[in-house]
């Protein structure tokens, strides 16, 4: 993955996947990096390979665990007990339950076990640190995008309005998209006329949803902001099964690759860049800090816990050329197949 320059709050800074933090880290230490479900295949395919990358050249004799929770509170709470008996000195922690997690903050605290929280935040426990994207930010930019498209486009405020597909309940970070959508929608002039959210972030539960509303509300659905991709193609699977035509602007958030084959095909308006690796890579960083016993340095504070938060871009059929090809964040090759390779010649991306 190329280096990637991307603002974080307070600052910008140039994370790399190598060089964050030379140090002679403990030797033999043992670190776990504990993922929530498998609803997105983000977690497999880049967050723990980006933070694998960077442990394996910050510290070669760390030990490194890795488990998914698959959206079970209960297995999340096993798996960090058994990493703490396995001897890990630091967790990083993506929590399926927000709200449960606080306890497995409180148990690796009583016992010296530092605790990232990792993209998603524990609003009722104050973790060692916090490394994630600015969830809230991300909220407002995707519905500010659709609103900007909406007008630009002439449509009436004054008829139907927009659906509204957040998160899990149970994820605080949802919750901070879910605020940062309701700030860019307000005073839009454009009526949110339902709103959803969507149990462990289950794209099924999500299209099911949709097609209710489409059932209930026809044309008058005008956009439909989504809180991520899965989401996001729920919906879209939702109105096309309803034989919708053409789709209203739909958006997402995380990049994946059959979102943004979905956008070079017309299909979904928006998504967000995250490079999970630069997350990741900067998890690993303040990993070997605190292994050093060094105090990593907080950009801001979010939940009482120091916090480095990263503000991605929002990603359209106008600039995925530049953002997600050009900067070598996704190769052509994953996404530009089959059907989506004439969308792909026609803005550029494939010759």
């Amino acid at each position: 993955m190329k280096s990637i320059a991307i603002k974080t709050i307070g600052f910008t800074t140039l994370v790399a996947t190598a060089g964050l933090f030379a140090a002679q880290t403990q030797a033999n230490s043992t670190v776990a990096f504990l993922m929530p479900d498998q609803a997105s295949t983000r977690y497999e395919e880049h967050d723990f390979p980006g933070f694998k990358t960077t442990m394996n050249k910050l510290c070669t004799d760390c030990t490194l665990i890795y488990q998914n929770a698959n959206g079970d509170v209960s297995l999340q709470q096993q798996q960090f007990n058994s990493v703490i008996t396995q001897g890990a000195k630091v967790i990083v922690l993506d929590p399926v339950d927000s709200s449960a997690a606080a306890s497995l903050v409180n148990l690796a605290q009583s016992q010296g076990v530092k605790v990232i929280a990792y993209d998603r935040p524990i609003p009722d426990k104050a973790a060692d640190f916090y490394v994630s994207f600015d969830n809230k930010g991300i909220g407002k930019a995707i519905a500010e995008s659709l609103i900007q498209h909406l007008e630009k486009e002439g449509i009436p405020k004054d008829k139907g309005g927009v659906l509204q597909i957040n998160g899990s309940p149970t994820d605080a970070a949802a919750g901070l998209i879910r605020d940062g959508i309701d700030d860019g929608l307000d005073n839009s002039g454009y009526s949110t006329i339902a709103e959803y959210d969507t149990p462990d972030w289950a794209p099924p539960k999500a299209q099911t949803w949709a097609n209710g509303q489409i059932a209930r509300f026809g044309s008058d659905i005008i956009g439909i902001v989504a809180a991520n991709d899965g989401t996001a193609g729920g919906a879209i699977a939702a109105l096309k099964a309803a034989g919708v035509d053409p789709l209203p602007p739909v958006t997402g958030n995380d990049a994946t690759i059959a979102a943004l084959q979905l956008i070079i095909a017309g299909d979904q308006y928006n998504t967000i860049s995250k490079p999970s690796e630069i997350v990741a890579a900067a998890a690993a960083n303040v990993v070997v800090q605190m292994l050093n016993g060094v105090k990593p340095v907080a950009k801001t504070t979010l939940y009482n816990t120091p916090s480095e938060l990263f503000v991605p871009e929002v990603v359209t059929r106008e600039n995925i050329k530049e953002i997600i090809f050009d900067s070598g964040v996704t190769s052509a090759d994953d996404v530009c197949t089959g059907r989506y390779i004439a969308g792909c010649k026609e803005l550029g991306i494939l010759r």
